[in-house]
């Protein structure tokens, strides 16, 4: 898939070849080539333009094809590949364009003054060294766990939070709390019951007693709340339609936490357009 070929194509099936629509697409080629302009080091040119350079990287994101069926569609050795992709996303996080909003959004209206969390977890290789730590009993499976902090006043992402498969929801929101510690309503699942102690003020399901059915005022709140949280699993969603994050991930995982940034950064520029 080149650039040039996919002019012929509306901005509707353009975003749903590429997966970020064209404008936005056009922006980070612009930060594509303001790097390159910036580079001290003169050598030998790349076989590909920018923007091809551009696609190879979100094709990889998006169908997290073999660096071997990239390298073998693109004309280009699989090193090359290898670079291309590691230079492509480096020169989109450093730009600070497409990364996630650097300060926690504020805003006076108690109404908004709240976020909602939720953890997902994506498969990974069973790792040689401290397979227990990476274990998820929930998932049966060596996993990371991503932590989700969305802001629905602002319909975006303000923090992306990596663990170990094993550690457990609360333990990870108690060590990044600093990022939503200014919100005085966090809405979450059943999980982060604990939070309370914390000084947050929970919005969360009514859990059923045992042999004690819900009242109806209880099964109405609990719907209500249902209906604004399902917008957290919408998000895990859209960023699990990358599918090197949907998919049991293959690279070593020092690299996981910048790709799952990139990715939630993208999320947001899509739910903005």
């Amino acid at each position: 898939m080149k650039y040039q070929k996919l002019n012929r194509f509306s901005d509707s099936e353009f975003k749903r070849l590429v997966g970020v629509p064209r404008p936005v697409f056009s922006e980070m080629v612009e930060v594509l080539k303001e790097a390159e302009s910036l580079k001290k080091k003169s050598g030998r040119p790349h076989t590909l333009a920018i923007e091809d350079q551009l696609l190879l990287t979100l094709n990889y994101l998006r169908n997290y094809s073999t660096q071997l069926e990239l390298a073998a569609n693109y004309h280009i050795a699989e090193s090359n590949v290898n670079r291309t992709i590691k230079k492509v996303e480096d020169a989109l996080m450093k730009s600070r364009r497409f990364t996630l909003p650097k300060r926690s959004i504020t805003t006076a209206d108690e109404q908004f003054n709240w976020v909602i969390i939720d953890a997902t977890e994506c498969s990974i290789e069973r790792p040689k060294k401290n397979q227990s730590k990476f274990y998820s009993g929930k998932k049966k499976k060596h996993t990371l766990k991503a932590q989700v902090i969305y802001h629905p006043k602002s319909k975006q992402i303000i923090g992306v939070d990596i663990s170990s498969g094993s550690q457990h929801d609360i333990k990870l929101a108690r060590k990044t709390v600093k990022k939503f510690k200014h919100c005085e309503y966090v809405m979450t699942d059943l999980g982060y019951y604990g939070l309370e102690q914390d000084g947050f003020k929970l919005l969360m399901p009514i859990k059923k007693k045992k042999n004690l059915p819900l009242f109806d005022v209880e099964k109405k709140y609990n719907k209500m709340i249902g209906k604004i949280r399902v917008v957290i699993e919408h998000i895990n969603s859209q960023l699990k339609t990358f599918r090197i994050l949907s998919e049991r991930y293959r690279n070593r995982r020092k690299r996981f936490g910048l790709r799952i940034n990139l990715i939630a950064a993208l999320v947001n520029r899509m739910n903005l357009q």
